[in-house]
């Protein structure tokens, strides 16, 4: 690490409260955001405001960025007006994004021809792990500049949660399993909770006793509970999501390795895309599992662009 200060570019949900922690730890940070609030905010709590992409670069020894999508991404860094442009030589790129695996390796290649070094840090835990630095951090690139920045990670995550996965990429297709495997146990958990309802069952009793066996686990410990309670609160939105399992599957058929479940899993989130849901209404429209016929005849309006038909049936 330099003595120059530390650049975040991104600043929403997950991006804003990564931030304020680095502040809090003591590290000096220059920001930049396409919206103002939290730019403000940040400078409100002793951060330097950055014109944009480029300025931040110019002033930071690190770099990290945390923004949508692989297109944003490139723009931020290798756009005009980006982080490319202003950077030195030694700069170490953080994208702690969620994106293709491809998009990363090239623009890690690209840097790399620039003197610069990126590694691919995203990251899971949602809102509530950003704000309290408890964050899963899957880290891919080079060995020795990941030791270099750890500091940070550790400020941002939890420490034994920080992992150095492989090479340039590794990071990012590990964040596809991740969310692979949190939409499998979305769907599943908010298919058992349904099942039990209509089977007349107690299913706060039959969350409690598959906590105690091989079926735990966290999301059928937090979101199962948010279900028996009826909290739907928005935390991250379905197109996020949708554009997760996007990459997924893209990354799976490049590889050659079939993931049926994870088709299907897309299929459901598209019809929640339209509406702009937060992905708990995946959790919460469950019981329309269970009438997998009026589903697919919403999907199949969906085809013939019938949006009518799809809108009353998420909306029963």
């Amino acid at each position: 690490m330099t003595d120059l200060p530390v650049g975040f570019i991104g600043l929403g949900l997950m991006g804003r409260p990564m931030a304020l922690n680095l502040l809090k730890a003591g590290y000096q940070l220059v920001v930049h955001s396409r919206s103002r609030g939290p730019v403000d905010a940040l400078a409100e709590a002793g951060a330097r405001v950055g014109k944009g992409p480029a300025d931040v670069a110019r002033q930071c020894g690190v770099v990290i960025t945390m923004v949508p999508d692989s297109p944003d991404v490139e723009q931020v860094l290798a756009g005009p007006g980006g982080v490319f442009e202003g950077m030195r030589p030694g700069t170490i790129l953080i994208d702690m994004s969620s994106i293709s695996p491809v998009v990363t390796r090239r623009l890690a290649a690209a840097a790399s021809e620039l003197g610069a070094t990126l590694l691919d840090a995203p990251v899971s835990g949602g809102e509530i792990g950003a704000i309290n630095g408890t964050l899963s951090i899957m880290v891919g690139g080079d060995a020795a500049t990941v030791a270099k920045v750890r500091p940070l990670f550790d400020v941002m995550g939890n420490p034994e949660r920080v992992i150095h996965v492989g090479e340039s990429g590794a990071g990012q297709i590990c964040k596809v399993c991740n969310q692979m495997a949190i939409g499998g146990a979305l769907a599943v958990v908010g298919e058992l909770m349904a099942l039990a309802r209509k089977a007349g069952v107690d299913p706060a009793k039959v969350r409690e006793a598959l906590l105690g066996g091989f079926a735990a686990s966290r999301v059928l410990e937090v979101h199962g509970e948010r279900i028996l309670n009826g909290n739907y609160k928005p935390g991250f939105k379905a197109a996020l999501y949708d554009k997760d399992m996007g990459i997924a599957l893209q990354t799976a058929r490049a590889n050659g390795v079939p993931v049926p479940r994870a088709d299907l899993e897309r299929d459901l989130g598209e019809l929640l895309v339209w509406d702009d849901f937060d992905l708990l209404h995946f959790v919460r429209r469950a019981e329309a599992v269970e009438e997998m016929e009026e589903r697919d005849i919403a999907l199949e309006c969906r085809e013939m662009g019938d949006d009518r038909e799809v809108h009353d049936f998420l909306n029963r």
